[in-house]
């Protein structure tokens, strides 16, 4: 039925029944109400207090209101309508038990796009989600201790703003209570990035974009970062997404090097941090280490991914080597609320086509990691780098060393070589497109030049690349 066409909020509510279910609740009537038919029921057509109307769906975590979801037709701008769910949100009639008034879990929905607000957030505002979360999320986000409880190891009292009171600290509301950056030690650049990006966070930026030259220590920065979000601002899990295989063996090996700044303890004796070599994420991993490609295949139901497709990168490509690109859907089994923080590391131009999809199915803070940002880059971060930190830079502050080209010709690179037939010579030629290596047994000797060998693209032993 096409968007605004009649019958289309009733369409919009069948599918908005189906992503309920999908992620965990209990769908009723009013007249079957039962809030102890599962953790999470939302129940149609509730009637409100005098002068509040109907909510659409009211929503129940272990038989307690905690949420109303605006329902409207398919194709209605969701925008600047949020003062009407809101105004819900304060019509709880006085029998019924709530943890926290008004109510602070918000959604208005079409089916197709679905928007949220928490109003346990600081500054609370609507923003785009792939789906609902789960009746347990939102049940321990309720459960969180109150800032002032949380923050009392590093913020005093009289820091925590007095409009938190003793309501549920919600994960942007910690970010506001993070300590200064003062690790004796770290390089003033990791300093200053990590000061920007947490200002980021306070001012509710949902993406950033870190530009480090090579060789300055970005995977060390996010990895001080992560255990400052963990530690301070209690973000459930992290994503460290990197695009090629060795690239997360890099990273895991320094995460387990990695002596917290506090008191030398090693990182991974404090948080379990797993680096996926199975299409599997165990529920203890606080820090989760994978490929975009397995991430992807994850998201489609897949029980595993043949490990040749993570061995290069498909951020440097437009397609993927697993197929034709296939919409994601929602996954259960990695909700869209599974990771607080996704760090990027080296983030290129396929995060915009077909990669794009899978960081926005999550509903979490993205932070990009590169050295060389395109203008698609900025496009996609909202502009908001936090840290320009150039190979100039580098160079003046001795983070790294200055380098010098040296070209050096070989009598090979100057005139060429001959590959001889005999019975024992195989010659690999490989595929531009696919990168698949055809083996071949020459029938005549093959003469090559420099540019004739770049174009033929052609080696004589495994192993050995064009």
């Amino acid at each position: 039925m096409s968007p605004g066409s009649p019958g289309s909020e009733q369409l919009a509510r069948e599918t908005i029944d189906a992503a309920l279910e999908q992620a965990g609740w209990v769908v009723q009537d009013r007249h079957e109400m039962n809030l102890y038919a599962g953790l999470g029921v939302a129940v149609r057509e509730f009637a409100l207090a005098s002068g509040h109307g109907f909510a659409d769906y009211l929503l129940f975590v272990d038989g307690k209101a905690c949420g109303v979801l605006e329902a409207k037709k398919v194709g209605f701008p969701l925008i600047g309508v949020e003062v009407q769910v809101e105004k819900y949100s304060t019509g709880l009639p006085g029998e019924l038990d709530a943890p926290v008034r008004p109510l602070p879990f918000l959604y208005l929905s079409t089916g197709e796009v679905t928007r949220f607000t928490n109003l346990l957030d600081p500054s609370p505002r609507s923003r785009p989600v792939f789906s609902f979360h789960r009746p347990k999320t939102l049940q321990e986000w309720l459960s969180a201790e109150p800032l002032s409880k949380w923050a009392t190891g590093w913020q005093p009292a009289e820091k925590i703003p007095p409009e938190y009171g003793a309501r549920p600290s919600s994960l942007r509301a910690r970010f506001r209570a993070l300590p200064a950056v003062h690790i004796p030690g770290l390089w003033p650049n990791k300093v200053e990035a990590i000061t920007n990006l947490e200002r980021s966070f306070r001012d509710d930026h949902p993406r950033a974009l870190i530009q480090m030259a090579t060789g300055s220590g970005k995977t060390l920065l996010a990895i001080t970062s992560i255990y400052r979000l963990i530690k301070h601002a209690g973000a459930r899990r992290v994503l460290f997404l990197v695009d090629r295989k060795n690239l997360g063996e890099q990273a895991e090996k320094e995460f387990q090097s990695y002596r917290t700044p506090d008191d030398q303890r090693k990182f991974t004796e404090l948080y379990n941090v797993q680096r996926l070599t199975s299409n599997s994420i165990r529920d203890s991993s606080r820090v989760v280490i994978t490929t975009i490609q397995r991430l992807y295949s994850m998201l489609r139901g897949e029980a595993e991914l043949d490990p040749a497709l993570e061995e290069e990168s498909s951020f440097e490509t437009d397609g993927p080597a697993i197929g034709a690109p296939t919409a994601v859907t929602y996954n259960p089994g990695i909700p869209i609320e599974y990771f607080d923080v996704i760090f990027i590391d080296e983030c290129h131009r396929s995060i915009y086509s077909l990669w794009r999809q899978v960081l926005e199915y999550f509903d979490p803070f993205l932070v990009g990691l590169t050295a060389t940002p395109a203008k698609h880059t900025f496009g996609f971060f909202n502009q908001n780098l936090v840290m320009e930190y150039g190979h100039e830079r580098a160079v003046a502050e001795r983070v790294n060393v200055d380098f010098e080209v040296y070209r050096i010709r070989t009598k090979i690179t100057r005139d060429g070589a001959t590959i001889i037939a005999d019975s024992s010579t195989m010659v690999g030629i490989r595929d531009r497109q696919t990168r698949v290596v055809r083996w071949e047994k020459p029938d005549e000797d093959i003469r090559y030049t420099l540019q004739s060998g770049d174009g033929d693209c052609i080696h004589s032993r495994p192993g050995e690349s064009c």
